[in-house]
């Protein structure tokens, strides 16, 4: 009979076997990342030769750069009261085709939330606007009322107002989606109607959103306004196109210093706004 004796205490366990060194990606993991990597690079490879570039320009770039910059300076300054009006105009197509883009982006935002639309019908049709909106850039919207309305600040106001439309209300509508329901609830049961509801239990869940989300987009207003002159919807990029085409460099670039002065102070203003409502 064999008696098995108990190991002594002290008897050292095997130790674990780990790698030699640590490595925060598996094999899968990094050959994932590199397929990632070369399809990037593909994709880029790709369009680049689909691009047809002259490299040859690439050759004299920075002389001609140079040149530009030469030919810029020093500033006319005595130009810049003739860009004070324009420049105002400018401020006036961005504000006020933001406050008009408010006004539409609401409803098309309750209609695009689903837990506020009335059918799959309305929510299909309040996406469907935000698509719309989004797809065309300002300058084309730009273009499409200056056929309508004729050149002017009025094209400038609509373009600015049917680009931000759909900008606005995506973002409000997320919101609205992520509201409260116990709230929505309370309201209901009180007898309140829908509008009632609206205006009680989402609107001020959603007014932070909708206060900040303004405010951005009249920022990134104020910077796409400056280019509507481009195509005859008034503003300093009028102006700036009509210096441009006459190779008034130094004109340009007094031009050029304005607007980048007017958007510097419209993002200092949007991002005090913001924190003050965060």
């Amino acid at each position: 009979m064999t008696v098995h004796q108990p190991e002594p205490r002290g008897t050292p366990v095997p130790a674990r076997l780990y790698p030699d060194s640590w490595e925060r990606y598996s094999f899968k993991e990094r050959l994932i990342h590199w397929l990632w990597l070369g399809g990037i690079a593909f994709a880029a490879a790709w369009s680049v030769s689909a691009l047809d570039i002259e490299w040859a320009f690439f050759a004299d770039a920075h002389e001609q750069a140079a040149d530009l910059i030469e030919r810029m300076w020093p500033p006319r300054w005595s130009y810049f009261p003739r860009i004070v009006q324009p420049l105002i105009e400018t401020l006036h197509i961005a504000t006020l085709g933001t406050m008009i883009a408010v006004l539409f982006a609401l409803p098309v935002a309750f209609l695009a939330a689903r837990n506020t639309t009335l059918n799959q019908g309305t929510w299909l049709i309040g996406r469907a606007m935000l698509v719309l909106s989004r797809s065309i850039n300002t300058v084309i919207w730009g273009l499409l009322f200056v056929a309508i309305f004729g050149p002017g600040p009025v094209a400038g106001i609509c373009a600015v107002a049917a680009r931000s439309v759909g900008f606005i209300a995506k973002l409000v509508a997320e919101a609205i989606e992520e509201v409260d329901a116990g709230q929505i609830e309370a309201v209901e049961a009180s007898g309140a109607r829908t509008f009632q509801v609206y205006a009680v239990a989402i609107l001020p869940q959603i007014l932070p959103v909708l206060i900040g989300t303004t405010i951005y987009r009249w920022d990134i207003n104020v910077r796409e306004s400056s280019v509507l002159g481009f195509v005859g919807a008034g503003g300093i990029g009028l102006l700036l196109y009509a210096s441009i085409n006459q190779f008034a460099w130094s004109q340009a670039i007094v031009i050029l210093i304005a607007i980048l002065g007017i958007v510097i102070l419209s993002e200092a203003l949007s991002a005090y706004v913001r924190s003050r409502i965060v």
